[in-house]
């Protein structure tokens, strides 16, 4: 599957576009840039134009998808599943997310209180509750359950 053009939305709707690099907490280990693109190749002082923010999305994205696909093979996931998903993988990060109880419990059929909840568990930043991280997994819950 791929990300819907709803899904992309809502993913640079919670990135929001940074064309210089910035640590979004002061906790985190690289910087970021673009639409949440981080990694070694972020240094300080770097910029990029817009055109180059949305390859660097598309690219990421492309190995969200990736991953987020292989984990869930087999599943039969609607669309706003699956950009639900992709939203958090990309946020989280991969490995998080595919080895994460969320995960577990929708391949188990787990009722909509336990996934929304584990969907909560994710708004932690440096030790501390984000209230972005919350809305953002309250959204991503609601997208998932067909609910946005």
């Amino acid at each position: 599957m791929k990300t819907s053009s709803k899904g992309i939305d809502f993913i640079k709707s919670f990135e929001t576009l940074q064309t210089q690099a910035y640590k979004p907490v002061p906790t985190e280990r690289f910087y970021t840039i673009g639409y949440g693109h981080c990694g070694p190749d972020v240094e300080p002082g770097s910029s990029i134009t817009v055109v180059e923010a949305e390859r660097l999305l598309a690219e990421d994205l492309a190995d969200t998808e990736r991953a987020v696909s292989s984990s869930i093979a087999g599943w039969n996931l609607r669309q706003c599943q699956f950009d639900a998903l992709v939203s958090l993988a990309f946020n989280i990060g991969v490995s998080a997310f595919q080895h994460s109880t969320l995960l577990k419990l929708i391949k188990q059929g787990a009722d909509e209180m336990s996934i929304r909840s584990e969907f909560g568990k994710w708004v932690h930043s440096g030790g501390r509750v984000l209230k972005g991280l919350q809305r953002r997994r309250k959204a991503e819950a609601d997208m998932f359950f067909g609910k946005m």
